[in-house]
């Protein structure tokens, strides 16, 4: 089943007086790129946090957050009273020693190293750890089912732009009598204008003129573009598909544009550029696939 990249998952464990919560974002990227931001009291859990995200998540732009918030409004932060006066009365000192105004001494005090002291939650513990893990899980299956909803939105559009492509490759066919027979005209009548048909060789006319229209055939880009499609919709049926997909994508972009070079056909170049329309989306679609 395909996946999208871009995905949300949110969980909260309750413990004592405070909620710790696991927020996991996820945007598209190449590969696994994981910004933690991890509170003190589990950061020697960050391996294993970091660990399990690699393995449910696999690729992708992953922002995750495990913090605490306290249900009485509470901060784990306190102000070191002693180190602010101290601050203070030195500030104070420089103010009179340079007849300076004391009206924002506070506030600066307020900006100094150390004013703010972090009380420890709890001890991690095994208890403590077993609820957050379960909570980490939920917030991985949280984010796993919205990249799933994602993906299967993903998957029908561009199932319909693979469609397209091949509705148009079908649009070809009768176009293509018509392209050699004013190629074949073109070609006569640029000679007829250079040197005159009556001072041409007829039958090596006739061998180059063949010659010349083998290379202009499209028959064997036609049926690999058909087989890069079909294999494009058999590949969106296996899981984390996103990289493979692009690979054939590349090669129908390259069957598609040998077409357009061989084509030498205003009606069959629109068809054409209709294609690599399709193909663009399909493109920027596929970067967001997992």
């Amino acid at each position: 089943m395909i996946q999208s990249m871009t995905g949300y998952g949110k969980a909260i464990a309750e413990w004592t007086d405070k909620n710790i919560v696991i927020e996991i974002k996820s945007l598209n990227s190449k590969q696994l790129d994981v910004n933690a931001r991890i509170s003190h009291v589990f950061r020697e859990k960050e391996l294993e946090i970091r660990s399990l995200l690699s393995e449910t998540l696999v690729r992708g732009k992953i922002d995750f957050a495990l913090y605490i918030e306290y249900r009485d409004g509470l901060s784990e932060k306190s102000i070191n009273t002693h180190v602010v006066s101290s601050y203070c009365s030195q500030l104070r000192a420089i103010a009179a020693q340079q007849q300076l105004p004391e009206s924002n001494i506070l506030d600066i005090a307020m900006r100094m190293p150390d004013v703010l002291l972090s009380e420890p939650v709890s001890e991690l513990n095994d208890d403590l750890w077993n609820m957050v893990k379960k909570a980490l899980l939920q917030a991985v299956a949280d984010i796993t089912v919205y990249r799933k909803n994602e993906g299967n939105a993903l998957k029908q559009d561009v199932q319909q732009n693979i469609v397209s492509i091949e509705q148009l490759l079908v649009q070809l066919a009768p176009l293509e009598p018509l392209r050699m027979q004013r190629i074949k005209e073109r070609i006569i009548n640029a000679i007829d204008e250079a040197v005159g048909n009556d001072k041409i060789d007829t039958n090596r006319f006739e061998q180059e003129l063949i010659f010349y229209i083998e290379k202009l055939d499209i028959n064997e880009e036609k049926v690999r573009l058909h087989q890069h499609c079909e294999y494009f919709k058999q590949t969106m049926n296996e899981s984390n598909c996103g990289k493979k997909l692009s690979f054939i994508a590349q090669e129908m972009g390259r069957e598609i544009n040998t077409i357009g070079s061989k084509s030498n056909d205003a009606d069959m170049q629109k068809i054409v550029v209709h294609m690599k329309d399709y193909l663009e989306r399909i493109k920027e679609q596929v970067l967001n696939i997992l």
